[in-house]
């Protein structure tokens, strides 16, 4: 230090050394470099104008807050899991995906449109709708292992559980039969 001024005795160095690093900084500047910083200076003006609205600070706000709930309650997790699920769908998407699903619902739409498989969905739909109004009827008395046994020894119970395991198995000949299974 020196004592006269109170100042560190190399002050005389730190101006020339100053002035080299301007005078560096100002010789790499080509004109191309100048140009990308007025277009980055212009792009970050142009950031700040948009942030100065009011509209968009109200709606970085709002943003901000939600995000804050979100994240209190712990559902950002769940929210970027359901973005990566919906990412991975869509890069499953494939175009033998979809022509494979194209011709599906082509399949159903025109088997669908078939007035004998319209008769054979209304059969079965009332069929449920009976088997529902059956079953509220019966006495809800008689349950567990013991009385399960007891029903298994019908003549009709058999009949019926005879009749699901065919169509069942039916389903599986045809589904391997067309190369769904």
């Amino acid at each position: 230090m020196n004592d006269t001024d109170g100042t560190d005795g190399d002050q005389n160095t730190v101006g020339p050394d100053l002035l080299r690093v301007v005078g560096a900084a100002t010789a790499a500047l080509s004109d191309p470099m100048v140009d990308r910083l007025a277009a980055l200076a212009g792009g970050l003006l142009e950031m700040a104008d948009q942030l100065n609205r009011p509209e968009t600070r109200e709606a970085l706000s709002y943003t901000l807050e939600r995000l804050t709930d979100l994240h209190r309650v712990g559902a950002i997790e769940t929210v970027f899991a359901l973005l990566e699920t919906v990412h991975c769908a869509r890069m499953a998407m494939t175009d033998p995906i979809i022509n494979r699903l194209s011709g599906l619902a082509e399949h159903v739409i025109s088997n669908l449109g078939n007035e004998e498989m319209v008769t054979l969905l209304g059969e079965v739909f009332a069929a449920v709708q009976d088997a529902v109004v059956a079953t509220r009827a019966r006495p809800q008395g008689e349950e567990g292992l013991f009385a399960t046994l007891k029903l298994l020894t019908k003549p009709e119970t058999q009949q019926t559980l005879r009749f699901v395991l065919t169509v069942a198995e039916k389903i599986q000949e045809r589904s391997r039969a067309t190369g769904l299974l």
